[in-house]
């Protein structure tokens, strides 16, 4: 099939698919009308859309402040952990923390400890950072060692290599880094409009809309909120192609490439303790340099103090083990049942790439529309049980799992399948032979991007649908001005994201023998 014909048939199925949910939606097939047709959709969009216009403009000034923010962060940072690989190292624990730290829990500390805009400003922010900072240190590290030998015979330094080569042979990374934050500045900004009782903004939009029982609207804000990350998707993609002459996608992995020479033991000891302890010490540092009060701004002692030292402590503990008791099973669930999805979608996208093709925009959809757009969508459809959960949870995890598992399928050489080509194998056996144990490397990768996501996921749900766990626990402690439990909710939800983290990281060493890539 050339060219032309794979672009026609995934055209064609593509609309076939659009043309199910128009007939769906006229007859009410799902939960009576929750799912209303494209057209309805669209029409009450095009009429209220004057109603969208300060909203959208609050929520794009907010978004795109915190992309530049957090880009310009995430590009010095990768300078200084490329310059000097130690501080990487010193640094670990806040990346891992970043990357891990379900923004949901973070939102409401950060409008406890900031005034106006500043709190979303920061999320959408932070979000941003860690893609954009690991794409960019990937690619100051892969710069060619050759053309940094000649820098230093000419007399320059480190800082002139940087400059002249590592900085411009990273560029398509630094790029590629882009088309993964510019989505990730849009989900902060609405999630901290969410939880912030900002006036104007996507979030506050649809945190008013929820209760009125117009399934057209809540889609049509969804679609809005999708329509302006993927925008800033396609134009992080159509920069990179201007500017790079080709549109190169990057994996990304929470390890770096080593750049320095193995230490002793004693030195790894000083590195893990000091990269545990300093964001700690940063959030110390951060509470004092606020000056807000002790009452609302929770230092760690002061978490630790409320846990286990104050008079509520017991009550405290006893509420905090009932949450995590009916958050942490369905994590590791959601987790498991995100990671099959993307399994399945990754052997779909090696046995047949046209059907992909075709399925591809749908699965772009549920990552460009943020999850506090999509949560009561999928609570209109599925109710508000474990059901819910599990679809909102794999709505959040399979796609960059998807993403590591096709690249796995997509890394075997062809030359892996010429032996049982020769002996007539199908194709249902060159999966079992050699595709699918040439992937289980990838499985752990997948594992590891999952669970963070996987948590978040829950605890959205938990939130704005089943009333249970961490994120009912954060819900109503806000309600109730339990600022305590708010920073207690905080802490223990990154703990626990960190830690799944980890576990996965070990058992990818104990499976592999320490011998896959990361």
């Amino acid at each position: 099939m050339n060219e032309a014909k794979r672009h026609l048939v995934t055209a064609a199925l593509i609309a076939g698919l659009l043309i199910a949910w128009e007939v769906t939606g006229q007859m009410k097939l799902v939960a009576g009308g929750t799912l209303p047709a494209i057209s309805a959709i669209l029409s009450r969009l095009v009429a209220e859309f004057p109603e969208y216009l300060p909203h959208l403009a609050e929520t794009l000034k907010t978004a795109s402040t915190g992309f530049v923010i957090g880009n310009v962060i995430a590009v010095a940072a990768a300078c200084l952990f490329c310059l000097f690989p130690l501080t990487e190292r010193l640094f670990r624990g806040i990346n891992i923390t970043v990357f891990t730290v379900p923004p949901i829990a973070l939102a409401p500390v950060l409008v406890i400890a900031m005034d106006g805009n500043a709190a979303r400003i920061t999320l959408a922010a932070l979000l941003v950072y860690f893609p954009t900072m690991t794409a960019a240190l990937t690619g100051l590290q892969t710069a060619d060692p050759r053309a940094i030998d000649l820098v230093h015979a000419y007399g320059g330094g480190r800082f002139k290599a940087l400059w002249l080569v590592r900085i411009r042979t990273a560029l398509p990374a630094v790029l590629s880094g882009f088309q993964i934050a510019a989505p990730a500045a849009v989900l902060g900004a609405i999630l901290a409009e969410f939880g912030s009782g900002a006036r104007w903004g996507l979030g506050s939009f649809l945190l008013g809309s929820l209760g009125r029982a117009e399934p057209d609207r809540l889609w049509g804000i969804g679609l809005t909120a999708t329509a302006i990350s993927a925008l800033g998707y396609v134009a992080a993609a159509l920069a990179a192609k201007w500017v790079t002459g080709e549109n190169r996608a990057l994996g990304l992995t929470v390890s770096q490439v080593r750049s320095e020479p193995e230490r002793g033991r004693l030195h790894k000891a000083v590195m893990v303790v000091a990269a545990l302890v300093f964001p700690f010490v940063i959030w110390q540092v951060l509470i004092w340099m606020s000056g807000l009060s002790p009452i609302i701004a929770k230092t760690p002692y002061g978490v630790f103090e409320y846990l286990f030292l104050g008079r509520g402590a017991e009550s405290a503990q006893t509420r905090l083990l009932v949450a995590l008791g009916e958050t942490v099973p369905v994590t590791l669930l959601g987790m498991l049942v995100g990671l099959l999805f993307a399994f399945l979608l990754s052997l779909i996208s090696f046995l047949s790439p046209t059907i992909m093709r075709a399925i591809l925009p749908f699965a772009l959809f549920t990552q460009t529309m943020p999850l506090v757009a999509l949560t009561p969508l999928a609570v209109l459809i599925f109710g508000r049980g474990l059901t819910v959960t599990l679809v909102i949870t794999t709505s959040v995890t399979f796609f960059a799992a998807f993403v590591v598992l096709a690249q796995g399928f997509a890394m075997i050489p062809k030359s892996a399948f010429d032996l049982v080509d020769a002996y007539g194998a199908s194709v249902l056996q060159k999966l079992r032979l050699i595709a699918i144990p040439a992937c289980g490397k990838w499985i752990f990768v997948a594992g590891r991007l999952a669970l963070p996501k996987a948590l978040l996921g829950v605890m959205i749900a938990e939130w704005l649908a089943t009333g249970k766990g961490l994120g009912n626990l954060l819900n109503q402690s806000r309600g109730y001005l339990d600022y305590g439990m708010i920073w207690t909710v905080a802490l223990v939800s990154i703990l626990l994201s960190v830690a799944l983290y980890q576990l996965a990281e070990l058992a990818e060493k104990l499976v592999t023998g320490g011998r896959s890539k990361k």
